[in-house]
């Protein structure tokens, strides 16, 4: 089999770089193990305001402009409904973080998503005595939909792999790539934190998240809109409701903890006064960077093998962007966004 790319995972980097790889034309194929649930289990939300802090997520502007439009393609494509617009509002805590989003909605890059009007607490079964303020342009991804689809489309066209890539499999030819009987021209890899145990790129900084979400179900909670507090309580219809997230930087398994829901939980009570039953828990490692931005570009010994990582916690929004970037660098020698840009380590 000749191809002219070969993709090692299919979370949400792998799935953004097929994207560009349709677009263009290009014959490919992907491995992917079902190892790394970062994808699966994420809340999916595009949001472009960090609400913390109120600052402006990096590059908002170019992601959205990529991501809304390439969800939308893969909804009509598959069949699927993908992207549900929600709104995301913020708790207000005091007065005085009010009187700060105002301050910040002023701002250049915050000024098109902060919305000026303070919308009150209309909802008896949420405690919020200062009401809130409401982000543009959010919605949410249903990236565990998205991902099983997409494998599932993969596999018919006898596209997917499921299995782990045997790195020491791997040989170069001069200007090819050769797999087992596959001969490829580039191969990407887009594994998340499963990139650890890959012996071309493991010297990157990839640090690893721990994330954990309980799923709720509150008949009586009746909320239309993505709440942001402590934690985000996510609406995903018929009274269940997605609650997350935990970060913990030192257990890198997917298994779910009893530490973790007791947090969620005791976050949880303190928003909402109403009764409810948690259905599940879920647990994945973010590909996490110490500077929070991707790992994008080609190997330094290697000029036809690339990394596609680190999409963190916003890989709904940052992963087309990135596959863009590194698309263009492999086809047209383009110039890598220097935030991404794996050259900013020692490789």
């Amino acid at each position: 089999m000749k191809v002219d790319y070969i993709i090692v995972g299919c979370g949400l980097a792998g799935i953004s770089f097929c994207e560009q790889l349709l677009a263009n034309n290009k014959t490919f194929v992907v491995f992917d193990n079902n190892s790394q649930q970062s994808s699966t289990v994420a809340g999916g939300l595009y949001n472009p305001v960090t609400l913390k802090r109120f600052t402006p997520v990096w590059q908002s502007k170019k992601q959205l402009a990529l991501a809304i439009p390439m969800y939308n393609s893969i909804e009509q494509r598959l069949n699927v409904k993908l992207d549900y617009k929600v709104p995301v509002r913020k708790r207000f805590t005091s007065l005085e973080e009010q009187n700060n989003w105002f301050a910040k909605s002023d701002q250049e890059g915050l000024s098109d998503y902060m919305s000026l009007n303070i919308y009150k607490n209309e909802n008896k079964s949420i405690t919020s005595q200062y009401n809130f303020g409401e982000v543009l342009e959010t919605g949410r991804i249903d990236t565990s939909l998205l991902i099983s689809e997409y494998k599932k489309q993969l596999k018919n066209k006898g596209q997917l792999f499921c299995e782990s890539i045997d790195y020491n499999v791997i040989q170069f030819n001069n200007n090819s790539i050769s797999y087992k009987d596959i001969l490829t021209t580039h191969i990407v890899f887009a594994e998340g934190f499963g990139l650890k145990q890959n012996p071309f790129f493991n010297s990157l900084p990839l640090q690893g998240s721990k994330g954990e979400l309980i799923t709720i179900k509150a008949p009586e909670l009746k909320l239309d809109f993505v709440l942001k507090s402590s934690v985000f309580i996510i609406p995903l219809g018929c009274s269940i409701y997605r609650i997350g997230s935990t970060y913990d930087h030192t257990d890198k398994t997917n298994a779910i903890t009893s530490q973790a829901r007791e947090e969620l939980l005791t976050k949880l009570k303190t928003l909402i006064n109403c009764d409810f039953e948690v259905i599940n828990q879920v647990a994945g490692i973010r590909p996490t960077v110490k500077d929070r931005r991707p790992l994008v570009g080609t190997h330094p010994k290697y000029k036809n093998m690339h990394v596609l990582n680190g999409l963190g916690t916003r890989g709904v929004m940052i992963g087309p962007y990135a596959a863009q970037q590194l698309y263009n660098h492999i086809e047209q020698n383009s110039t890598l966004d220097k935030d991404l840009d794996i050259a900013r380590f020692n490789l």
